[in-house]
């Protein structure tokens, strides 16, 4: 029988937006992304994976992984690990082709460290893979902040296909100007913006924000899904997304003090709100400046370029962690060491 393998990205560019500057965000570096990997392969190890395939690091994450690697012993029960031979472009880029070469490789799981955006490209790319994603970025609405060890342990026991623990995400569709227009998608979030250029890609300041889609909505959530999520609360399973107009403070019907960054709470004037079911279409207003997707701009568009966003039940298939525990603990499936 052919031995299991996962994929792993590991972005080394996420936690260091421009919210370092403008707020509190701590900066999540390269070294704690390499011992977090190295973490996921023991549990992905006790879990029964013999290989990890993973997105050539920058040093410092590699450096960090490595000095792991030979302090404990490659052997150990730890998968074998394979950098996949590509070439770097220091961008996004650089994610799509590991996935592709991942996909083709016929991972059984992928584990993304990385944003909301790490997790949104993958997801876009690896089909009906199922993911597990860690949190390394900075609002990190999508992926969740698990113990690395733990997340590897679940993950392995889904790839092996011991356990089926899996939930079914939802996506925000995204199209410009029709069917053929250029598309994308979200998963937590659609923001459209006044700020005419990408430039930073990270979206933080909440006044030139008019129009809000999200997919799901925590209220202890940061970000601009936290607007959503103080004003009416959606949880990843609900059969709907919310479409939410916002307005200046001092001339909105209602005012939010919203967590729209670590360490930033700003007044955000809520103009109208309402929910949308699955499948219907929302066409933004139209107007000149960018459009966010996951917090952070993507799409320029003029104002007559038309972009609406659909709500969609069929996006990402996720590793559910703690559902995966609790099955591994009544199944016994970690008896025996």
């Amino acid at each position: 029988m052919a031995e299991t393998a996962v994929g792993v990205v590991a972005n080394p560019a996420s936690g260091r937006d421009i919210r370092r500057l403008v707020a509190g965000a701590s900066v999540f570096d390269n070294a704690e992304k390499g011992n977090m990997v190295f973490r996921l392969m023991v549990g992905l190890g006790a879990a029964g994976v013999g290989r990890v395939l993973m997105m050539p690091a920058a040093s410092g994450l590699y450096d960090a992984l490595e000095r792991n690697l030979r302090s404990h012993g490659r052997g150990a029960g730890l998968p074998e690990l394979e950098l996949l031979e590509m070439p770097l472009r220091h961008d996004a880029r650089d994610t799509v082709e590991a996935v592709e070469r991942m996909c083709g490789r016929g991972v059984a799981a992928i584990v993304v460290l990385g944003g909301d955006g790490t997790s949104r490209l993958v997801a876009r790319h690896c089909g009906d893979i199922p993911l597990c994603p860690l949190s390394t970025g900075t609002n990190n609405a999508f992926p969740e902040m698990r113990e690395a060890t733990v997340a590897g342990i679940a993950t392995g026991l889904v790839a092996t296909g011991r356990l089926r623990t899996l939930r079914r995400e939802k996506v925000l569709r995204v199209r410009v100007n029709g069917e053929d227009g250029r598309g994308d998608c979200a998963l937590v979030d659609v923001a459209a913006s006044g700020e005419r250029f990408v430039g930073a890609r990270a979206l933080w300041r909440p006044e030139s924000v008019h129009e809000i889609v999200v997919a799901s909505a925590s209220p202890d959530a940061v970000g601009l899904s936290a607007v959503a999520g103080l004003l009416d609360p959606l949880p990843r399973e609900a059969p709907y997304g919310l479409h939410l107009r916002l307005a200046p403070p001092e001339k909105a019907r209602r005012v939010l003090s919203v967590p729209i960054a670590p360490g930033l709470v700003v007044p955000v004037g809520i103009a109208g709100a309402r929910r949308v079911p699955l499948g219907e279409e929302v066409e933004l207003e139209p107007r000149a400046g960018v459009v966010a997707l996951d917090g952070e701009r993507e799409i320029e568009r003029g104002p007559e370029d038309r972009v609406s966003v659909v709500p969609d039940g069929g996006g990402p298939l996720v590793v559910d962690v703690a559902a995966a525990m609790r099955q591994a603990a009544r199944k016994g499936l970690l008896e025996g060491g």
